[in-house]
């Protein structure tokens, strides 16, 4: 379970959200933190136990920063209002399919697959989803893959138009309009602080395996 101190953290961090207030409430923010990542190292071990390859990793490999890059965005708030921690081979810096495992109030939600692949990536995942149609669809149609996420994939941002080089009469050509390849089952607050979080976050994340080593054979390709 995720103490509700790092959620009452959290939602202060919301209305709160400069350098004084978090300065002042740093040593709150730390404890949060070490919390969290208390919770992520038992979750990696959980994963490993249903999905061997994304190997040894520690918190620190797969937690991400709460200081916002603010260079590019119009909200030059400070701070993320998240604790989120993406689990897969090589961590988070890598670009392989994995388990991330987000926090926030309001927004509490287990998600898999790959987010934001770059062009050669998102091309060869698209490639191969079109030569073995048939067996990715079966990934999409599993017991578990339909119970938590309705045999969908994330529908948020899609190209209008058919993908280059891809036929226009593919009868399945709306997966191949996808620019991440992501799935995500939403949690509520009871959920997240209950003592049954972890055992049924591992049931979600084993649901993804499949999908995942679908993408992660062809990302392996690319990458060796």
């Amino acid at each position: 379970m995720i103490a509700t101190g790092i959620i009452e953290f959290l939602k202060k961090l919301q209305k709160n959200n400069n350098r004084d207030w978090f300065e002042e409430n740093r040593t709150w923010y730390e404890s949060s933190r070490k919390e969290f990542a208390r919770f992520v190292e038992i979750l990696i071990h959980e994963i490993r136990q249903v999905d061997e390859q994304i190997g040894m990793l520690q918190a620190k490999d797969c937690m991400f920063r709460i200081y916002r890059d603010v260079r590019f965005s119009k909200d030059k708030s400070p701070y993320k209002t998240n604790f989120g921690a993406y689990i897969s081979r090589g961590g988070k810096k890598l670009n392989f399919a994995g388990y991330y495992f987000h926090i926030e109030p309001g927004e509490y939600f287990l998600s898999g697959g790959i987010y934001m692949p770059d062009g050669p990536v998102l091309k060869a995942i698209r490639n191969e989803i079109f030569h073995r149609i048939d067996e990715f669809k079966a990934i999409l149609a599993a017991p578990d893959f339909q119970k938590y996420f309705g045999g969908k994939l994330w529908e948020i941002e899609k190209t209008k138009t058919v993908p280059r080089d891809f036929p226009k009469d593919f009868l399945d050509i709306e997966l191949l309009k996808h620019k991440h390849y992501v799935m995500e089952k939403s949690l509520t607050e009871k959920q997240i602080t209950s003592p049954n979080l972890l055992r049924e976050a591992v049931k979600v994340y084993a649901a993804m395996v499949p999908f995942n080593h679908f993408l992660n054979n062809v990302i392996e390709d690319l990458v060796e």
